[in-house]
């Protein structure tokens, strides 16, 4: 993933973005955030953000402006890895779906780490133990194509088409029932969306 511009990119909080995710991971990587990466922009990626400016010398406002991106990413590499990996999850899940679903399937990833009920961090919704079929088959493991990481930044950036949906699964395949005792928000290609 190409860092974000400088002079184009102002971060701050009540953002969410593929760009916010970045600054987290940079961050992260400094030893300035140490909270679970989830392309938002709260309250503790703005303390993060403060800490690196004041140790830096900027004015710390706790806004990621162009002064700040271009320090930090002179002082860190943007790798991009949590968008790989939901990249590679998309991939894995829904690659023979229409773009709209692939979306939804990232959707899912992050209204989970806004649920209470899972755990606060893509990397950690993405390898929770038993969620994700092409986790426990391998399906993950396969190459992303860049579909699938054009989903991923448009999921990571704000799109939902599934409006709020913890879970989806296909019924044809599926053979849990409790999956398929849960009420379907909506269907997308081969997906029940649920709550």
């Amino acid at each position: 993933m190409a860092a974000p511009s400088a002079g184009a990119q102002k971060l701050e909080q009540g953002v969410q973005s593929e760009h916010v995710l970045q600054l987290q991971e940079q961050l992260r990587d400094l030893g300035y955030f140490k909270a679970g990466l989830t392309g938002y922009y709260g309250s503790i990626t703005k303390s993060a953000v403060r800490k690196f400016q004041q140790a830096q010398g900027l004015s710390a406002d706790g806004i990621a402006g162009p002064a700040t991106l271009n320090r930090l990413n002179k002082k860190a590499k943007a790798e991009g890895e949590t968008l790989r990996q939901l990249a590679k999850l998309i991939h894995g899940e829904a690659r023979g779906e229409s773009f709209e679903g692939q979306v939804a399937v990232g959707a899912v990833v992050l209204n989970r780490v806004q649920s209470s009920a899972f755990p606060s961090s893509i990397p950690q919704v993405i390898f929770q133990k038993g969620q994700f079929t092409a986790i426990d088959d391998g399906q993950f493991n396969t190459k992303p194509t860049a579909t699938s990481y054009k989903a991923a930044r448009k999921a990571l950036n704000g799109a939902d088409p599934t409006n709020g949906a913890l879970y989806y699964y296909n019924p044809k395949i599926a053979t849990s029932l409790w999956s398929k005792s849960r009420p379907t928000l909506l269907t997308i290609g081969q997906h029940d969306f649920t709550r």
